[in-house]
């Protein structure tokens, strides 16, 4: 017997950058995503859509917070993450254009066997971003 799913969505999803002022003037003016936080060289969030992006500086998330209000365990990780974001099939022309006008590398442009596009690139840090059609994952 299948085990009840009780998890619903994901609510945020985090990315690590050693930069984050490059960070923040990637996702922020590049890619257009809403600022709601910021802490000078810990991290940087954003909203798009229902999901939070959280953009940490992995070395500073790693160190203890040492506080009774906000009792968060350190987490991080190092290495290149992935995420994808979705995006209408018909503004995959607009954000691949937003990309090339800021001199941003298209790594990959293809449709997946479902007819679903996807468009791969890379943020400063180097994190594999995806922006692909929701059909995708037939959603």
């Amino acid at each position: 017997m299948a085990a009840q799913q009780l998890l619903q969505d994901v609510l945020e999803a985090a990315l690590y950058a050693s930069d984050i002022d490059a960070a923040e003037a990637f996702y922020g003016e590049i890619l257009g995503l809403e600022k709601i936080s910021r802490l000078d060289g810990r991290h940087v969030f954003f909203r798009c859509g229902q999901t939070i992006v959280l953009i940490f500086n992995a070395t500073e998330t790693e160190k203890p917070t040492h506080s009774d209000t906000m009792p968060v365990p350190s987490h991080g990780a190092r290495g290149r993450g992935h995420l994808c974001f979705t995006v209408h099939g018909d503004d995959l022309d607009a954000v691949a254009k937003r990309l090339a006008d800021n001199k941003v590398e298209i790594e990959a442009d293809f449709c997946w066997p479902n007819g679903a596009r996807s468009i791969y690139f890379r943020d400063p840090s180097g994190n594999s971003l995806e922006c692909a059609e929701s059909k995708l994952w037939n959603l």
